[in-house]
């Protein structure tokens, strides 16, 4: 059953990506804009605009640029940038660990405040407390991830500057990285002052993705919680001399957790999406920001690389999340 289940969602993922390359294929070649035009002066001739045309392979048909690109990219060529004139592939692997960073960290931020929200308001269902965490989430929900990253470079950027507002990592200080993880390799060489550098610079962009996914969390573990707690193994519990407190944590929490855990995976794919806005808005120097730069530049192999990479990142996640509701799911293991 679980096999079965894999192979389905496995072709799939690859019809969807299949699906994603012929759209941003023919999307960002319809769109205004001659990204030839922006490298040359203004004095260049028409041979000149002709041999860098044909250079770039976009004196073809859009039909033969696709199946061109399309074959480059199953041997693991994406193509050169035309703004920068290096390697596609190189250029996003070197940005996408800053986002995955970033999206993990914002991710673990949003467990936890919307965890620990949801746990408080299933403690305290029916009273002030339940019903100023339900405002509470919604007026947190209403407001988007870029503005609260307004908000909070006023707040601790201008205001009372505790945190860095732009940038990854201080430039000044020593970086002996290896791979491109800064955070996860600074922490496993025990250089704790790179660590704490990068989570300051980390943090007020990794809290604006946060707060709308934790409203989300808590509001939806917090349903789960309230109707798991009226069921008769959980009632048996607090028979037993439980504190409600116990019966949350050990006995309705783990079966709750089973919608959360679905929503959690899909709206993570959406807060990695987020992440172009407020990298740029932080300068942050992640994938998402050097996408905003090739939309600019229309620079169309890098923007055709980064996205068949988002969107392969999040089939992989929906992928992942699904096998994992299907271990966890009794009726579904057990097809």
């Amino acid at each position: 059953m679980l096999l079965q289940r894999f192979l389905v969602r496995l072709v799939t993922m690859l019809v969807t990506l299949f699906g994603v390359a012929i759209v941003v294929f023919v999307v960002i070649r319809v769109a205004p804009g001659d990204p030839i035009a922006m490298m040359l002066p203004p004095g260049a001739s028409n041979d000149d605009i002709a041999r860098l045309r044909a250079l770039y392979g976009l004196d073809k048909s859009i039909v033969q640029q696709f199946f061109i690109w399309l074959g480059g990219v199953l041997h693991g060529d994406f193509g050169t940038s035309i703004s920068l004139r290096q390697d596609v592939l190189g250029l996003v692997f070197n940005r996408l660990p800053a986002t995955l960073e970033l999206a993990t960290v914002a991710l673990l931020m949003a467990i936890a405040i919307g965890g620990t929200t949801a746990i408080l308001g299933a403690r305290s269902r029916g009273t002030a407390v339940e019903a100023g965490i339900d405002i509470a989430s919604g007026a947190t929900l209403s407001i988007p991830d870029f503005l609260w990253g307004l908000m909070l470079i006023l707040l601790f950027g201008v205001l009372v500057p505790v945190f860095d507002i732009s940038g990854r990592v201080s430039p000044q200080l020593d970086l002996p990285f290896v791979t491109q993880f800064y955070l996860v390799e600074s922490f496993l060489r025990l250089r704790f002052d790179l660590t704490w550098d990068l989570l300051k610079h980390m943090l007020m962009p990794a809290v604006a993705l946060a707060l709308p996914l934790a409203a989300i969390i808590a509001q939806l573990l917090k349903q789960s919680l309230k109707e798991v707690l009226d069921l008769d193994y959980v009632v048996l519990a607090r028979v037993k001399g439980f504190s409600e407190t116990q019966v949350i944590l050990r006995e309705a929490l783990k079966n709750a957790a089973l919608p959360t855990l679905t929503l959690v995976g899909v709206q993570f794919t959406f807060l990695i999406g987020g992440t172009v806005i407020v990298e740029r808005l932080f300068s942050y120097e992640g994938l998402g920001n050097m996408a905003i730069d090739a939309v600019i530049n229309r620079d169309l192999p890098l923007i055709q690389g980064i996205v068949l990479v988002f969107a392969l990142l999040f089939v992989l996640i929906n992928l992942a999340v699904d096998m994992m509701y299907a271990l966890l799911n009794p009726r579904l293991r057990h097809g």
